[in-house]
């Protein structure tokens, strides 16, 4: 509960960041989206930075320092943002943020694979629930606090100290287990060794186009629709309550599905939604969502929950390597959007993501037909 209620705190960061365009972009501030885009990188790349520094040193400090970096950094990182002014100090209040969101991946994710050595996928899916879950919370809370009560945005920033302060209590004087790698009696020499395996680095590659589709599209939300829907906000609601159900009953699909197959599936339904959000507008705009939301809901957790099932030698560092490669692609695709944005349409920015789905389509068929002959062999 303690792990889920950080990772709600993760979430939420996303979803009030994404309300928080509007109010340092060109209406507010007077920042351009290009602008605001390299101010959330921070988000991405120090989320990277935490989770390859916090996976390479979990085995040896432990789960549990790991995760009280990431209480420090989230309050440093809530405080900062809330004085934030300018470009600058946004870009270094985005930067903590990042920095206690990359811990919690990078303590988190190895504590649910000890904790559920049997039930990867299932388990990390269903901790992965609380990221859309969080999402739909933070969006809410967005639309309360400045939407419907008018109130100014500190305020609404300043609601990350619910789930910080929570979750901080409940770690206190918790016992944690050690990793999974650490049980296995696995040498650091048999880790560096698996990371370098091709299956590795092709789901390295995979994670840089998978966690682009799903967070750089909904991280420009307030942007990408402000066109099509009066409230994108309550579309981002709407995308994450769809993806925090699907989460919630992964073990199903898991079973029949495999991870591998799930991946497949994800990368059409997240082209063909994809395409859908540029060519719909009011109503219509909840239905391409839909099927851009069943398209990413397993994106992430089932990326993670693969390597730790089919490459657990690779330890909580390849783990966060996984993580840490998704982030890092986020902080690119972010100020290209912006740009396309700022000096086409949404549309154009919209269809230009699409490309990285069906890249995805062919790389991800590659990857059934490997694994099916792998068991085949074995």
């Amino acid at each position: 509960m303690a792990s889920c209620l950080a990772l709600i705190t993760t979430a939420m960061t996303f979803a009030i960041r994404a309300r928080l365009e509007t109010v340092f972009g060109p209406e507010g501030v007077g920042l351009t989206l290009e602008q605001i885009g390299y101010a959330f990188t921070p988000a991405f790349f120090g989320f990277t930075l935490a989770m390859v520094f916090g996976g390479s040193l979990v085995d040896f400090l432990g789960i549990k320092k790991i995760t009280w970096m990431a209480f420090i950094a989230h309050s440093i990182g809530i405080v900062w943002t809330i004085m934030a002014g300018s470009m600058t100090s946004l870009f270094l209040a985005t930067l903590f943020v990042g920095i206690g969101n990359g811990m919690v991946e990078a303590a988190l994710n190895p504590l649910i694979a000890s904790m559920y050595s049997t039930e990867k996928t299932k388990m990390l899916n269903r901790f992965h629930v609380w990221f859309p879950g969080g999402i739909v919370i933070g969006s809410i809370v967005g639309w309360l606090v400045m939407d419907v009560l008018g109130l100014n945005w500190q305020i609404m920033v300043a609601t990350l100290f619910i789930p910080v302060i929570i979750y901080g209590v409940m770690f206190l004087g918790q016992s944690f287990p050690v990793t999974e790698r650490v049980q296995m009696g696995i040498t650091n020499k048999q880790m560096f060794s698996s990371l370098g395996k091709p299956l590795f680095i092709f789901m390295v590659f995979c994670m840089f186009l998978t966690a682009a589709s799903e967070l750089g599209t909904t991280q420009r939300i307030e942007s990408l629709l402000k066109e099509s829907v009066a409230v994108p906000l309550l579309v981002l609601a709407f995308i994450n309550g769809i993806m925090a159900l699907g989460r919630l009953f992964a073990g199903p699909v898991a079973h029949k599905l495999k991870p591998s197959g799930m991946l497949l599936y994800s990368a059409i339904f997240t082209f063909i939604g994809l395409w859908l959000l540029t060519i719909t507008s009011g109503g219509m705009t909840f239905v391409a969502a839909a099927v851009f939301a069943i398209g990413v809901t397993f994106f992430w957790p089932t990326m993670i929950s693969f390597v730790a099932e089919y490459l657990p030698e690779t330890g909580a560092l390849g783990l966060s390597i996984m993580g840490g490669a998704g982030m890092f692609s986020v902080s690119l695709v972010l100020p290209v959007m912006g740009s396309l944005m700022d000096n086409a349409s949404a549309g154009e920015a919209l269809r230009t993501m699409s490309i990285l789905p069906a890249i995805l389509i062919v790389a991800f068929l590659g990857l059934n037909i490997y694994m099916n002959k792998r068991k085949q062999k074995a």
